[in-house]
């Protein structure tokens, strides 16, 4: 049942803060706005994406691209199928190196699972700094390790897939309702009992739609590491 205030029935004083703080909030949330705006349309002024002319001048070229590429010339189809295979091998072993590390270490790096504070800072820092190196560099040093071939391909792009699919693992570990959490320790749950049975039910469904999705990068990433 909803409780109402009557805030013409506050003192006059206490009514007074509530309307200020109500006001100085809009103008504050106005003001964020207003900044992310700015900055928004300082980038596209930097990036040319302002110029009219130069935009309007590279339709003409975009439409010829778009004509000569249709239709689309099927008679080498014959010599795709290697790169395909090799295109779709990549990115199912790189994804599958990438969930099975993630489901260790984004427990290690969510705040309410993690065994200490400085493992969990250790933890996001490690996973941060694997986001942040692009797969087509870690592919060049694997390259340099283990020699061209697929391999160094799944390497790269299981490692930095580690990165991103960890931390989004976490931010869903972070957000579970607590309410199985307590019921379950309640009853006298194990820790072990209580992630298996209160945990990754509710975690589960994210697992798969950011395994799926990841995938789907690494299909198209594995296209220019091969």
């Amino acid at each position: 049942m909803s409780t109402h205030y009557d805030v013409q029935a506050l003192p006059a004083e206490q009514r007074e803060h509530i309307l200020r703080g109500f006001g100085l909030g809009w103008w504050r949330q106005l003001g964020q706005v207003a900044i992310v705006f700015g900055v928004v349309l300082l980038a596209c002024w930097y990036v040319g994406l302002l110029d009219a002319t130069t935009l309007l001048n590279g339709l003409p070229s975009i439409a010829t691209l778009a004509g000569e590429a249709m239709p689309p010339d099927f008679s080498g189809y014959r010599s795709w199928i290697r790169p395909l295979i090799d295109t779709l091998a990549m990115s199912i072993a790189g994804t599958a190196i990438a969930v099975v590390f993630s489901l260790v270490v984004a427990f290690v790096a969510a705040r309410y699972t993690a065994p200490h504070p400085l493992v969990f800072g250790v933890a996001r820092v490690l996973l941060n700094a694997l986001r942040s190196v692009p797969e087509l560099i870690m592919g060049i040093i694997f390259v340099a390790a283990v020699g061209f071939g697929a391999l160094p391909g799944v390497l790269a792009l299981g490692l930095h897939s580690v990165g991103m699919v960890s931390k989004f693992f976490a931010e869903a570990i972070e957000h579970v309702d607590e309410a199985p959490v307590e019921a379950a320790r309640a009853a006298g749950a194990s820790p072990m009992q209580v992630l298996l049975h209160a945990v990754l039910p509710q975690v589960t469904p994210q697992f798969a739609d950011v395994a799926i999705y990841r995938w789907e990068y690494n299909f198209r990433a594995s296209t220019v590491m091969g």
